[in-house]
C-alpha cells in the first residue's frame, strides 16, 4: 500500500506552508518560515533560518548553530540520542555525519517511528561524529548525489590528491588556492589533511575564521591556519596553500594571489566537464553528502517500510528503491539547495556552481558512472 501523506494519521511527517510538519508533536524540522518550535538538523543555511521562537538541536551542534543563528536565538540541546518530549512525540538526535553536530531526528509516536535524515554522508570524516543507522517505518532521505556517476573514493586519497597539487605548485613557487564550502567542508579538509602531514599550515579567508575556530574549540585536529587579513600586504604566497569560499572565486580578493593555481573541492566535481566550466584549475572530489552506493545501503539498513527522498534526484532514487522491493516516493520539499551556504555565518547561500549554471547532470548522464 502506498503512503498516502495527504493523511495525517498515516503520515507523521508531512510538508506545510512552513516546513516538514509534525502535527502531533506542534514542530517543524527544518522550516524555511520561522515557527515557534524549530527542530534543526544541522547550521547549513538552508537547514537553519533565523526568525524561530525555539531551536532544538543536538549538543554537539550547539556553538555552531549559536554563530550562524545569532547568540541571542533560543535554543534547547540534548547530547545524541536522548530523548525528549514535544506535544504527543518523543524526539531524539542522532549523529548524521555531515558536519559537526549534524543530526537526524527520529520521532515516534503511538509506536511509528519516522526518521527525517537532514543532509547525511557514511564517509570517514575526521571532524564529525560517524553516521548512525536508526531503524524505523518511514525514512525521510536526502537525495542530493541520487545518480549512480556519483560514488566517492575515501577522503584520504582526495587529500593525497591535494597535496601532490600543493607540493608541484610549491616548486614553482605558485599559491594553491583551494576553494570549498566554509562550514564543513574547510575544516573536513583541514582535518585530512592534517591526518597526512600535521607539520603543515594553511590560509583562510576570512569567511572561514569563526566557524573553524569553534571547530578546533571542540577539540578537532586540523592544519595550523593563519588568516589572509593578518599576513603583510607585501606576503606573496608562493607554495602556499590558502583556503576560500566559492563567492570569493574571481573576486577582487584573489588579486593578493599572483599567478596561483585554482581548485575546487566538491562532490559536484565528478561530474565531467565541471571543473573547466566553472574556471577552476583543478577539481577535488570530496562530499559530505552520501553517494549512489551509499543512499541505497542506507536506506536498506534503517529497515523503513518507506522511503521519502527529499532534495535532489529524488525521482531517480525513488525509481531504482522501487525496483528494489521499497515502497518509495519522492517528498518534493523544494526549500533546501543542493549544497550548502558557502558564506561564513548567515550570509546568502550561494548554490552549487553546476546547479546555478544549469550543467548539473541529467539522469541520462548516469551512463558515465563507470567511465
Amino acid at each position: 500500500m502506498a503512503l498516502d501523506l495527504a493523511t495525517p494519521f498515516e503520515a507523521l511527517l508531512r510538508p506545510d506552508d512552513f516546513g516538514l510538519a509534525c502535527a502531533r508533536g506542534g514542530f517543524h524540522i527544518d522550516p524555511w518560515r520561522p515557527v515557534k518550535h524549530a527542530v534543526i538538523t544541522h547550521a547549513h543555511g538552508d537547514h537553519a533560518r533565523s526568525g524561530s521562537k525555539i531551536y532544538y538541536v543536538a549538543t554537539e551542534a550547539l556553538p555552531v548553530m549559536k554563530q550562524r543563528l545569532g547568540h541571542d536565538s533560543t535554543f534547547v540541546h540534548y547530547p545524541y540520542g536522548q530523548k525528549f518530549r514535544l506535544g504527543e512525540c518523543t524526539v531524539s538526535f542522532h549523529p548524521a555525519g555531515h558536519i559537526l553536530g549534524s543530526a537526524q531526528v527520529r520521532v515516534e509516536c503511538d509506536g511509528r517511528v519516522w526518521v527525517a535524515s537532514g543532509d547525511y554522508k557514511r564517509a570517514h570524516d575526521p571532524t564529525c561524529a560517524p553516521f548512525e543507522v536508526v531503524e524505523c517505518d518511514a525514512f525521510i532521505t536526502e537525495a542530493t548525489f541520487a545518480l549512480p556517476i556519483y560514488r566517492w573514493e575515501p577522503g584520504a586519497n582526495t587529500a593525497k590528491e591535494i597535496l601532490a597539487w600543493w607540493d608541484q605548485n610549491a616548486r614553482e613557487n605558485r599559491p594553491s588556492l583551494l576553494f570549498c564550502y566554509a562550514l564543513g567542508k574547510a575544516q573536513r579538509l583541514l582535518g585530512e589533511l592534517y591526518q597526512l602531514d600535521p607539520s603543515r599550515q594553511a590560509y583562510l579567508h576570512g569567511a572561514m575564521l569563526p566557524l573553524t575556530k569553534i571547530y578546533r574549540e571542540q577539540g578537532i585536529e586540523m592544519l595550523p591556519t593563519t588568516a589572509v587579513s593578518e599576513t603583510a600586504k607585501t606576503q606573496k604566497f608562493g607554495g602556499e596553500l590558502i583556503l576560500a569560499p566559492p563567492s570569493a572565486h574571481r573576486s577582487l580578493w584573489m588579486k593578493r594571489f599572483k599567478g596561483a593555481d585554482t581548485g575546487f573541492a566538491s562532490g559536484w566535481m565528478r561530474v565531467r566537464g565541471a571543473r573547466r566550466r566553472n574556471g577552476y584549475d583543478r577539481g577535488f572530489v570530496l562530499s559530505d553528502h552520501a553517494d549512489w552506493p551509499d543512499l541505497l545501503r542506507t536506506c536498506a539498513d534503517t529497515k523503513a517500510r518507506f522511503i521519502l527522498p527529499t532534495h535532489g534526484g529524488t525521482q531517480v532514487l525513488s525509481r531504482r528503491l522501487n525496483e528494489l522491493g521499497f515502497e518509495a516516493q519522492p517528498l518534493e520539499i523544494t526549500a533546501y539547495d543542493n549544497e550548502e551556504d558557502d558564506s561564513g555565518g548567515g550570509g546568502e547561500a550561494v548554490t552549487d556552481p553546476e546547479v546555478a549554471a544549469g550543467n548539473a547532470p541529467s539522469e541520462e548522464q548516469a551512463s558515465e558512472a563507470n567511465a
